[in-house]
């Protein structure tokens, strides 16, 4: 068998779908955790203040943030995947040389006369 030097390594692959889609909705939900927090924080801290601005501010941007963050994606530029030159060189094997002369199995059929 032919082996290619530049074939994919399996730590190089992305991650799976379902893996990656998780983890986006993780972070959308911690976003949008932290804005019902902010929003809450606005409404019954009193006296009210600067900040009181700055949660409320924060309340109205980060849905944007959390749909923006959630879309992204995994990152693709983050690589962990190891060189597929640095894998150790397998000798290539020769071929089993098997038997000197193939087995041959004949099958004949013989008719019988069954007749009564």
């Amino acid at each position: 068998m032919k082996r290619s030097r530049d074939a994919a390594s399996v730590t190089s692959l992305p991650q799976a779908p379902k893996v990656e889609a998780d983890s986006r909705t993780r972070r959308y939900l911690i976003s949008m955790s932290i804005r019902m927090v902010c929003f809450a924080l606005t409404l019954f801290v009193t006296p009210y203040g600067w900040y009181t601005w700055v949660f409320a501010i924060a309340a109205a941007v980060l849905p944007y943030i959390a749909v923006v963050g959630a879309n992204a994606g995994s990152d693709s530029t983050v690589t962990r995947a190891e060189s597929p030159r640095q894998a150790l060189d397998a000798s290539p094997s020769a071929p089993d040389a098997g038997p000197a002369q193939p087995t041959v199995i004949r099958v004949s059929e013989h008719g019988r006369n069954t007749e009564s």
